[in-house]
């Protein structure tokens, strides 16, 4: 059975998954996500996706910013003996990061195509904004697992690409909406 390849992000109402976490990301409004009121039961997807997650993917960037941090962080210790693959044609093997488990570079879409065509389980995308996008174009993204958050940023990285494509349906697998305004939305990609 092929793998399934899974996004997984943080999304504005308008469709901008550019810079959560921080302003340090570079969008202006960075750090959107600390800006809405916490509520644990809606990040409980998070907690669902580690049972999932047999490995994780990255684009270049992302895979920096993750490396310099998930590595040594409590909250992602689950992640750090799994597999990953790192989309990059750029990224050499002596810029890995040691202790984060095993890493592969993955050097095209094709690349992405053949790794899917493999025995194994899910493999979640974090991040990687531009990478999701040009895989979606590719028809190898299966499923996305959304936490979409009540604000509107106007500019920014956006995961859905604005190129004429044939239209692609969803079927909504599971949805939720908690009282800090963010909703659930986990749509698998038909074919």
């Amino acid at each position: 059975m092929a793998r399934e390849l899974v996004y997984t992000g943080f999304m504005s109402l308008d469709g901008v998954v550019d810079s959560p976490g921080g302003k340090s990301e570079g969008h202006r409004s960075g750090g959107w996500v600390a800006q809405t009121p916490f509520v644990p039961e809606a990040f409980s997807l998070k907690a669902e996706e580690l049972t999932e997650t047999t490995a994780l993917m990255f684009g270049r960037r992302s895979y920096d910013a993750f490396a310099a941090f998930w590595p040594g962080s409590e909250d992602h210790a689950a992640y750090k003996d799994l597999p990953k693959y790192v989309v990059s044609s750029t990224l050499t093997d002596d810029e890995l990061v040691d202790g984060w488990g095993p890493i592969t570079v993955l050097r095209s879409v094709e690349d992405v195509a053949a790794l899917k065509r493999e025995e194994g389980g899910a493999i979640f995308i974090h991040g990687s904004a531009e990478l999701a996008r040009r895989l979606a174009e590719a028809d190898l993204i299966d499923r996305y697992n959304l936490l979409v958050f009540p604000v509107l940023l106007g500019a920014g990285k956006s995961l859905f690409s604005r190129e004429d494509m044939d239209k692609r349906n969803l079927k909504l697998r599971d949805s939720a909406t908690y009282s800090n305004g963010v909703a659930k939305l986990v749509y698998d990609v038909e074919r």
